[in-house]
């Protein structure tokens, strides 16, 4: 939800700056562009160094800046326009006070006046402060304002006092932002699982079949599932792909059977579905302990057959919508048709390897998505990302219709 968002944090002078840290860390990971302003008295609690090492980006405390003995300022209208989100954490009392009251005499308060998109704040302070008839005003009028807050919890505070006051956990906050982002997906409140990736199925320790898929086209699906809302079990053979995203759960395999397992103790659990794994259908019936030898000119392997992944989804697919991948060379239509029938898939992804630009090892893919009623829909070559958002789209379609 947080990815490529363009996020101010303003952190004000209270101990809990020492927090923004790790909350800066999470919003990095999460994919978010940061930019942070300290009020004056921030930079006694926490570093502007570590802040600016964390995020990325230079830490803005005062309107004027000085380099190379050169003067510029720090444009605060232009930094409100650059923001998707402004979140103020911690907001002190004093601050809390100075944003309810149009006070403007630092740059974090300039810019806040001149923000146009949303505005979080995370109070924190003792409990008396925070219970203080004043402080209440502050927080009552903010919200009147339309700025949201993310209430301070209970705990042991600085001045050895137990209550209500303590700044919200950073994992809580990242939280609160990426819910206000998912509000309208249409995959909110959907789990989804996904396999990608090929299977490498061992002869001895240093030998295996396999394929060329490189996952790029379940790693595509996981991404855009999660940009739609889902929660995402993204299950992947070996691939040199990687998941960015911490909220995608990433379940890593090797074998046929390992992915047979790992998709089993998921799949009850999911709304959604998708195989978009390259499954090797064979394995050696035997794995060499130590590595074979060249000692004749020809080699020969018993090959037995893996079990079927999507077949036994289908078996005991209950409300789950499954959708399978087809890989054709010929009659692609009647191939994928039948397989749709076979394994009790409510959609197939035909791809196939005739069209150029489609199939394995390509940043392109050309798909036809055909459902359970057999209605049949072709899509021009198009980026694997912009292919994943068409499946999902069609899947989105027909969960609703």
């Amino acid at each position: 939800m947080l990815g490529g968002k363009n996020i101010l944090l303003g952190i004000t002078g209270g101990i809990a700056a020492y927090k923004t840290t790790f909350l800066v860390r999470l919003l990095i990971k999460a994919g978010a562009n940061v930019k942070v302003i300290l009020t004056p008295s921030a930079g006694s609690f926490v570093s502007a160094l570590t802040l600016a090492t964390l995020s990325k980006n230079p830490v803005l405390s005062s309107f004027v800046k000085e380099e190379d003995h050169s003067v510029d300022w720090n444009n605060h209208v232009s930094l409100g326009l650059w923001a998707d989100l402004m979140i103020i954490a911690p907001a002190t009392a004093n601050t809390l006070s100075k944003m309810a009251n149009g006070s403007c005499d630092n740059l974090l308060l300039a810019v806040y006046l001149s923000a146009k998109c949303p505005v979080f704040f995370a109070p924190a302070m003792d409990l008396d402060m925070y219970q203080h008839p004043s402080t209440l005003t502050s927080l009552e009028k903010l919200q009147s304002f339309g700025n949201i807050m993310i209430p301070a919890s209970s705990g042991e505070l600085a001045s050895g006092l137990h209550g209500e006051g303590r700044m919200a956990e950073p994992e809580e906050i990242v939280k609160v932002l990426e819910d206000y982002f998912s509000k309208g997906k249409p995959l909110k409140g959907k789990k989804i699982m996904i396999t990608a990736g090929p299977t490498y199925e061992g002869i001895d320790p240093v030998r295996f079949i396999g394929n060329y898929s490189s996952g790029a086209m379940g790693y595509e699906l996981a991404k855009e599932a999660d940009n739609l809302g889902a929660e995402v079990i993204l299950i992947s053979g070996p691939s040199h792909l990687s998941v960015e995203n911490s909220r995608i759960k990433l379940i890593k395999v090797v074998s046929a059977d390992e992915m047979y397992d790992a998709a089993h103790a998921h799949y009850k659990n999911v709304d959604i579905a998708i195989c978009a794994a390259a499954v090797a259908d064979y394995r050696p019936a035997t794995v060499a302990d130590q590595k074979i030898k060249k000692n004749s000119a020809t080699m020969t392997l018993e090959l037995v057959k893996n079990k079927d992944i999507l077949g036994a989804l289908g078996e005991i697919k209950k409300n789950q919508y499954l959708v399978g991948f087809a890989l054709e060379t010929e009659n692609e239509v009647e191939n994928a048709i039948n397989k749709l029938k076979k394994k009790n898939l409510d959609a197939i992804v035909l791809n196939s390897l005739n069209d150029e630009g489609a199939g394995f090892g390509t940043g392109t893919n050309k798909i036809t998505f055909i459902d359970k009623n057999l209605m049949i829909k072709p899509f021009q070559l198009k980026s694997k990302a912009e292919v994943a958002h068409d499946i999902l789209n069609e899947i989105i379609k027909k969960l609703n219709a």
